[in-house]
């Protein structure tokens, strides 16, 4: 299961952390390929936010994990990762036995 919190304030959203994997097996096509769509998503994200709008992030990536939180955090910046929990929130319709969302304030 891969687990997504949000994390907001009273001006909106300024970061996230993506844990664990969606995948059952080696052989889990359909696991890896969720494990795939949100790890782009995400990633993506945080590119737009730190080399096109120029916001810098704290962040921390290993195998399974990613958590980042933007530092003075634009108005741009927070239009992205609304658009990035719109994503994974419809994402996680399509495969709610994979996926779990949650907005820490």
């Amino acid at each position: 299961m891969t687990k997504i919190k949000f994390f907001a304030d009273s001006n909106g959203l300024y970061g996230f952390e993506i844990s664990g994997h969606s995948t059952d097996s080696c052989k889990d096509f359909e696991g890896k390929l969720v494990c795939s769509a949100v790890s782009s998503a995400a990633y993506m994200a945080v590119n737009t936010i730190t080399e096109i709008i120029g916001d810098k992030c704290d962040a921390n990536v290993s195998d399974g994990f990613m958590r980042v939180s933007v530092k003075n955090v634009s108005e741009s910046s927070r239009m992205v990762l609304s658009g990035l929990k719109l994503h994974i929130s419809e994402l996680s319709k399509q495969y709610d036995s994979r996926i779990t969302t949650t907005t820490e304030v």
